[in-house]
């Protein structure tokens, strides 16, 4: 049985054309929860794949991508406010 990972992706990228590439990639990868931010499950494998994609695209010294990786309880116990 593979694991797969519960991975939070957050950008912060001034560049509007890095930007949308950047968003464009991670659809393929999870779902766009709010305006910066995807939420993905992933196995190791894909993990690897997304990061390695990701770092082709993103060439601009001030763009940003956070990876959160939350355990199961953790997102078990996460909570949602509002429909968005």
């Amino acid at each position: 049985m593979q694991v797969k990972h519960f991975v939070v992706v957050v950008y912060d990228i001034p560049n509007d054309r890095v930007r949308t590439r950047v968003c464009n990639e991670l659809k393929n990868y999870g779902d766009h929860v709010q305006l910066s931010v995807f939420e993905c499950v992933l196995s190791e494998e894909k993990y690897r794949e997304m990061k390695e994609a990701l770092e082709e695209i993103i060439e601009d010294r001030e763009a940003l991508v956070r990876f959160y990786k939350i355990c199961q309880a953790c997102v078990e116990r996460s909570e949602i406010m509002g429909e968005g």
